[in-house]
């Protein structure tokens, strides 16, 4: 006797959960990133860098005295907070984790004990609805005065080029929207060659 409708359908929907899910959490997975200092950069540059972010979206509070990330008390430590929370509310933007090559992109989650680096726009405290626009008021660097760093740039200091991000490239080398068409276009398929091998044995 032929399988009823129902369990192909159920057979189906478990082959599809198994084949099709694991592809699209990994991929996820792999979208999610951490804008770090890198070890290799002089203190020096990094307050700056640092004052940078500080001064334009970042959410410096928990780098500040009795904040949960303030230790260790470090220009690196807390410029990896900075540079990560400017970076996560910027929604990853293409160029907005260079910070005159004082940042890099990790994969691997840096946050330790209390201290929790966001991870999206949403958990550094952005607003959707806006895009990349900060929600709250953005706070001074704690280890230095509140006096505004000196802008990074070759045209004697009027700010046109901060130095800070490149340009955002204009060519997209994602492959979300090349997978998600791909995956979009085999389910049908597959369903559509599940039901027609067995319907003409339900008939």
């Amino acid at each position: 006797m032929a399988p009823a409708f129902s369990e192909l359908l159920l057979l189906f929907t478990i082959f599809c959960t198994n084949v099709f899910m694991p592809t699209i959490i990994v991929e996820a997975q792999e979208n999610i990133s951490w804008c770090v200092a890198r070890s290799d950069a002089s203190n020096q540059v990094l307050q700056t860098a640092l004052d940078y972010a500080c001064g334009a979206g970042a959410d410096c509070t928990p780098i500040l005295p009795n904040g949960l990330c303030y230790l260790p008390n470090t220009i690196q430590a807390h410029a990896s907070y900075a540079f990560n929370s400017y970076f996560q509310r910027k929604s990853m933007a293409p160029g907005s984790c260079d910070f005159s090559g004082t940042a890099t992109v990790a994969k691997s989650d840096p946050s330790y004990g209390s201290c929790v680096y966001p991870s999206s726009l949403s958990t550094a405290g952005g607003n959707p609805s806006q895009g990349s626009t900060p929600t709250t008021t953005t706070t001074n660097n704690p280890n230095m005065p509140t006096t505004p760093a000196a802008p990074l740039d070759n045209n004697g200091g009027n700010g046109v080029n901060s130095g800070f991000s490149p340009p955002i490239p204009t060519t997209d080398n994602s492959k979300a929207s090349t997978n998600f068409m791909a995956i979009t276009i085999l389910m049908p398929i597959s369903l559509w060659i599940v039901l027609s091998l067995t319907l003409p044995n339900q008939i």
